[in-house]
């Protein structure tokens, strides 16, 4: 049985909730991530950012607002005032199995993976793409053994 902590990322990039909500945007951007757990300085997890919160916090491109003032107003907003708070996670010993019904069928992009609340790592749908892409290749070379 295959579990969380055989697939997880365990090296995450967080933030703090009295961070900016400029911070995150700068995060995804330059980390090309999606999703931030934000923790204190104990590693304890508060909740999460993802890339869909920050687009309902942007001011519509449709105001014509400059970037630079976009950038200013972000500054501004502690990050806590739009992180989630109610996350679905999951511990090192979940089973794959059960993670990834949590992933397609309520829609999540991702989970933390918590242990008596210290975040130890995220699991996302792109860990379950990279799984899928290798034993794909694995049964691809199965086949092609005569």
């Amino acid at each position: 049985m295959y579990l969380v902590q055989d697939l997880m990322t365990r090296e995450v990039f967080t933030l703090k909730r009295t961070d900016s909500l400029r911070a995150a945007r700068s995060m995804m951007s330059l980390a090309r991530i999606r999703h931030i757990p934000i923790v204190n300085d104990k590693k304890h997890f508060l909740g999460l950012v993802t890339h869909r919160d920050l687009l309902a916090a942007t001011i519509s491109r449709f105001a014509e607002v400059d970037k630079s003032v976009q950038d200013e107003i972000d500054s501004g907003i502690p990050i806590h005032e739009i992180m989630r708070r109610d996350v679905t996670t999951v511990t090192p010993t979940t089973t794959l199995r059960e993670t990834a019904d949590l992933l397609l069928h309520h829609k999540y992009g991702c989970l933390p993976v918590l242990e008596d609340g210290i975040l130890r790592g995220i699991i996302t749908e792109a860990d379950f793409l990279k799984l899928t892409i290798r034993l794909l290749d694995i049964l691809d070379a199965e086949n092609k053994t005569p």
